[in-house]
Parts: structure tokens; sequence; C-alpha cells
């Protein structure tokens, strides 16, 4: 059960022990008059902690990250009407679908905002800088249906314009109130700026980027095809997915509306999927190689074996992180692929997609193909989810960097139980790759030479 609490300071609904927004009007009173809702399971220790005693086990509170940045954030969004310039970037809803909320995302600030919404931008930056970067994102709000989003009026039509726009754009957003921000007493909603219906949109003079344009206007175009086409010349997968979640490619009478989270994955699954069916035509690698990657206190070790195509993507959650919130223990997923590929949808979710695109880019690269295994720890730093781009990045860092090579997999697996704190045994009890690469033995040993 859960229980929402909230609004404006002469409100019944705020009760006495909501410390959340005590905090807030100690902090800023001002604050209180836009509107505010905080959420909570009714188990959450976040009550018990108020923020201080860590007894979630992070190593900060995530939820105080969010009220700060709220709080710096609430002097520019105290208005009915956002000026600013959008990175540009919109959001497509999936609460309702196929009945969605889809608009565009302003933050209330006259300069360059591109990298508010630019993951490919954000490696390196702190969970300070990200939080803040969304949290300016004001979230314009139109239903529509997704199947007849061209039916739908200006709103959407400028939507759509802005999701293809090349550069930032200026834009005036007049809402039907004052954007409302929630603050989340839990571990699993992504740092959001504050939201509200949308009244009236009036968007500057924008371009389109040339090579969107050109798929756009495509209507005979596959949207994989399209999708397929723009990465091979070099358009940002982030750039692609907006364009993806605003109905641009397609053959016309099927194109429709995808919410951004799913269009996301969409993207990576598409991208990768394609790469994999090159890079299964390339000779294999001819060492065992180890790359390392290490952000946000999520740990990456990517073990490549010299083997037929084959990917599996591990991730270990520490007690009190995203995924892990109440657990005693630490909580290993995965989830596998052969080298004919897979038919379901991954267990673990999106995070599989864009760490097998990333191995991928860098498989193709090199013209080589190879088993790829990913171990992940998300480690107690890791304060709150900020999206799967956080994983591809990671990867594709990694990829950037010159790997460990060894003879055999023993040393391989060697060197990666230094460097991860989970023991080495309870990977390769979770992983179908390892035990196969460990205990499979291949037709050719048989005819090996006797020593």
């Amino acid at each position: 059960m859960t229980f929402i609490q909230g609004t404006q300071p002469q409100s019944s609904g705020v009760k006495a022990d909501n410390w959340l927004l005590d905090v807030i009007k100690h902090v800023n009173l001002s604050a209180l008059e836009q509107q505010i809702s905080t959420r909570a399971q009714s188990n959450s220790v976040c009550v018990l902690c108020k923020g201080a005693r860590m007894l979630c086990g992070k190593t900060r509170c995530p939820l105080m990250l969010k009220v700060n940045t709220f709080l710096k954030s609430v002097p520019l969004i105290s208005t009915e009407d956002i000026d600013g310039m959008s990175p540009p970037s919109v959001f497509i809803g999936r609460i309702g679908y196929p009945n969605v909320y889809a608009g565009p995302l302003v933050p209330p600030i006259h300069e360059d905002t591109a990298v508010y919404d630019l993951p490919e931008r954000w490696f390196g930056k702190s969970m300070d800088e990200i939080v803040g970067f969304r949290s300016l994102l004001v979230r314009g709000k139109h239903r529509v249906n997704v199947h007849k989003f061209n039916d739908s009026g200006k709103i959407m039509d400028q939507t759509r314009d802005l999701a293809l726009a090349d550069a930032s754009v200026d834009i005036e957003l007049n809402l039907t109130k004052k954007p409302r921000s929630s603050l989340y007493l839990d571990d699993d909603v992504q740092p959001f700026g504050p939201s509200a219906p949308i009244r009236d949109l009036h968007v500057g003079n924008s371009r389109y980027d040339d090579k969107i344009e050109k798929a756009y206007y495509d209507t005979d175009l596959r949207a994989t095809q399209a999708v397929v086409d723009l990465f091979n010349r070099g358009v940002m997968v982030t750039k692609i997915q907006k364009a993806f979640s605003v109905g641009a490619f397609g053959v016309e009478k099927n194109r429709r509306l995808v919410p951004t989270r799913w269009s996301i994955t969409a993207v990576d699954d598409i991208l990768s999927k394609n790469l994999v069916t090159k890079v299964k035509t390339f000779p294999e690698i001819n060492e065992y190689r180890v790359y390392e990657s290490v952000y946000l206190d999520n740990v990456f070790e990517i073990l490549m074996i010299p083997a037929q195509w084959s990917y599996e993507s591990m991730e270990a959650w520490y007690p009190g992180t995203v995924w892990n919130p109440a657990g005693t223990n630490i909580a290993v997923y995965s989830d596998w692929e052969g080298n004919s590929g897979r038919t379901t949808y991954a267990a673990i979710g999106g995070c599989y997609y864009s760490a097998r695109l990333a191995i991928c880019e860098q498989l193709q690269r090199e013209r080589r193909q190879a088993t790829a295994i990913v171990l992940r720890e998300a480690r107690p730093g890791y304060i709150m989810p900020v999206g799967v781009w956080q994983v591809r990045e990671n990867v594709r860092n990694a990829m950037k960097q010159k790997p460990y090579l060894f003879n055999s997999l023993a040393q391989s697996l060697q060197f990666i139980s230094g460097r991860l704190e989970i023991p080495l045994q309870r990977w390769i009890l979770q992983s179908q790759l390892l035990q196969k690469a460990l205990f499979q033995r291949k037709i050719t040993d048989f005819f090996a030479p006797q020593p």
C-alpha cells in the first residue's frame, strides 16, 4: 500500500509526520506554494531514517539529493508559463496506453541546453549533475492516442518537430497550472522534473537534422531500416530514439507513437541485432580479453572468449541498491543468448540490449567475433536509477580502453575475481556461458593430438 501526501501549506492533507515536507518548509517555505507530492511504501525505512541515518545501506540519501535539486529549481518553475530552450527533448508516456501523455521537455533556461538530454555526453558527470539536468526539464502533457497522433492538432505536430530538431529550440510552454513536482520515497523511479497539462505551445524556428528528415519523409521505408541507416550514417543513438518515439519512421500507415521507455530499448535492440548479423561473419578473436569500466559505483568487467558469437549479461545488486532495496543479500540476475539469438524479451530489461549494442560496436570496428559476457556489480554508491544509457555508455567506455589479454580462461577469470567483490563461484553458478566454457567439451577436443 502506498500513501501520497502533499500540496499547499493550508491544505489539511499535510500530515504532521510528513517529515519530507517539514524539511522543505524549513529550508524554503515558498517552495510549498507549488504543488508537491511525496510517496512512500508503507514499510519504507525512509520514514525512520529521515535522510540522516543511511538505514537503506546507500552511501548517500537519494531522496535528499532530489529534495536539494528541487529546492534550487523552485524559483525557475513557479509559474504556468515556462520559457526556455529545449535540448531539444520530448517525452512519450506509457501509462494508459494507447491513450498516453506526450509533450515537450523544457528547462527554463536561455542557453544551449543540448547536454540536458544527451546521455552520450554524460559519462563522467556526477550523480548531482545528472539529477540536475533531469529535474530542470519541465514536462508538458498532452493526451493523445498513439495510433491517431497525426490527428491530434498543433501541440502534437510541434512536439514531433521538436523531436526531429538538430539543435536547441526556443519554446514558450503555457500550462493549465503550475508544474507539479513529485518526490518519491522509492528507488525505482528515475529523476524527473515537474509536469502539468499543456494549455498552449509555441515552438521557435528549428531545423531538422537533415539525415533524420530524409527518413521522416520517406514513407515507404520500414522503421527498422530507417534506424539502421541513420546509425550507419553517424546519427547519435539518443537522437534516433527521440525520432522513433514520435512516429517519425516507418511505412506511413503503420506509424505510431512509441513510449519513450520502449523506444530506447527498441532502438538498442534493432541496432545490436543488425550488428550481430555482421559480427557472426567475422573470424574469432585469438585471445581471452577483459575490458573494464567503473562509473557511478557501477563496476563492469566484460569478458571476451575466442569462440562463436554468444552473449550474456549478469547484474549483481547490493542490498539497499535500486533493484534490491529491502534485500539482505546480494541479488544476481542474468540473461543470455546463443549463436542463433533470442526471441523473447530479456528478463533483466533494457540494460541487456544497451550493453549488447556497445559490445557489437567494438567487434564491428575490429571485424571480429567472440563470446561476450558482461559482469556488473551495482554497489551502494549507485543511489538511484538514471537510465539504461548508463549501461551503454559504461560498456562503451570499457570498449575504448586497452583490454587485458590472457592465454586461458582460467587466467582471465582469476583476473576478474580480483576486480569484483562477489566471489567468482557465485558468478559461475549464475552464468550459462561460463559453465559452458568451463565444463562442456568441444568435439574438436576428441581429435586433438595426444601429448
